[in-house]
């Protein structure tokens, strides 16, 4: 309990005020001194050995971080090195699909305008057949029909006097009498 009551520094509360205790055997500090010494000394060994173990785990737990950070330095270069081959690929793809969109286009509009020509054309030949067709059942009635008329007119005009002068006439040509 003594030493519960002493310090290294010792005030006293006098009535001027507070003062410090010299007395070097009051204030135990040979003691506190043997006691700090002895703690040094023999704690040195096993502080060390705790200090080193601790300085130890903490430049392991560095060097793995350095080697995580190296890693993930690699991990981010090959994934953007992949981001640009996918970005130049994703580029060359549209290209690709707006000239093959183009090249369709153009084809599909080829392809029509053939298809509007050979319409046409088609269209042109039906006419133009529906037109000999019609113009030829025309030419039949006309000569149909002139004929009727032709015949109708020769009944009633030719008499027997004029077909016998016409069959004269013919036989003059062929070469009788």
């Amino acid at each position: 309990m003594d030493l519960l009551n002493y310090s290294i520094i010792i005030t006293e509360h006098t009535a001027k005020g507070f003062s410090i205790n010299t007395n070097i055997l009051d204030t135990n500090i040979i003691n506190l001194a043997i006691l700090i010494s002895a703690l040094i000394y023999l704690g040195k060994e096993a502080l060390g050995n705790i200090l080193g173990n601790r300085q130890e785990k903490v430049f392991a737990a560095i060097q793995e971080a350095e080697i995580k950070l190296e890693q993930a330095n690699q991990r981010l270069a090959e994934a953007e090195k992949q981001l640009e081959q996918t970005q130049s690929v994703i580029a060359q793809i549209k290209k690709d699909a707006e000239s093959t969109a183009q090249k369709i286009r153009e084809s599909l509009l080829e392809q029509g305008k053939a298809d509007t020509q050979r319409l046409l054309a088609s269209s042109q030949s039906s006419i133009k057949s529906t037109e000999n067709e019609i113009r030829k059942q025309i030419q039949k009635q006309i000569v149909s029909l002139a004929l009727k008329r032709v015949t109708t007119q020769l009944k009633n005009q030719i008499n027997d006097n004029v077909k016998i002068s016409i069959i004269d006439n013919n036989l003059a040509m062929l070469g009788g009498s």
